[in-house]
């Protein structure tokens, strides 16, 4: 990153508390996330829900929802990366061509892409 746009990104949080706020948040759930450490997931989610920003309240709710599971994806090593990227990869092209070339289009591209 240049000098310019670090220095205006040290800025940017100084002149937005709630900004500055919320990077703190993303910073401890992306630490929890990498370091799987789902078992401080509600320690999280009250920290989140005291907090006055309605975006990441709204998140902590909704990860409320399915509690076990959720901790559960944080605390495992495992994942479904591989088939999510297969799956993605698969239907990127649907998504792209959706009502303009019609399936002899979409046909073309997937068998060029594979």
């Amino acid at each position: 990153m240049a000098e310019s746009d670090r220095l205006q990104l040290k800025a940017v949080p100084a002149n937005c508390p709630e900004l500055d706020a919320l990077a703190e948040h993303v910073r401890s759930f992306a630490h929890m996330l990498t370091q799987l450490q789902g078992h401080q997931l509600p320690a999280e989610i009250e920290a989140a829900t005291a907090a006055d920003l309605p975006s990441l309240q709204r998140f902590a709710r909704h990860l409320e929802r399915d509690l076990d599971a959720v901790t559960a994806g944080l605390s495992q090593p495992w994942n479904s990366g591989v088939v999510e990227s297969h799956a993605n990869r698969i239907k990127m092209p649907k998504r792209q061509m959706f009502g303009r070339g019609g399936f002899e289009l979409l046909r073309k591209r997937v068998l060029l892409y594979s």
